[in-house]
Order: C-alpha cells, then structure tokens, then sequence
C-alpha cells in the first residue's frame, strides 16, 4: 500500500512496516497519550511516530522521501 494509506492505518491504530527494510521485526505505531499528558512528567505531548528497531529498541521516526513515496507499506500484526 501508499504512505498514505499506512498513514491512516496509523491512525486507525494498526502498526505498519515496509516489507523492503532490511531489518526483521521492524514496525512503526502512533503514540498519543490520553488526554495528550504524558502521565510519567505531566507533560503535554503531542502525537508521534514510533519505530521498534530490528534490535527491539523503540525510537522517534521522520519519514524520509523514499518512505514516503513506496508502495510497499503493509499492515503488521502483533
């Protein structure tokens, strides 16, 4: 599928993943924090793009122009 279809799949709350990373076990999700506070610092947080490495770390992600324009996006399960 389109970015933009893994976008709002995002939003929807499904993870997805390119199926040409290299990198097994990769994903991304969308973290919101009810209410928009994190509950760890009493922060407001806005909502963000998460990636789960293929070394099980979780990081920020930014999409880059070759993310954005594949078509080889795909839903992942748990």
């Amino acid at each position: 599928m389109t970015f933009g279809k893994a976008l709002k799949k995002l939003k929807k709350g499904w993870k997805v993943a390119r199926s040409g990373w290299n990198g097994k076990g990769m994903w991304l999700r969308l973290v919101i924090f009810p209410d928009g506070i994190d509950p760890d610092t009493g922060y407001e947080n806005r909502p963000y793009i998460e990636m789960k490495t293929a070394d099980d770390q979780l990081v920020p992600w930014v999409a880059s122009q070759t993310d954005m324009l594949a078509e080889d996006w795909e839903t992942v399960e748990d």
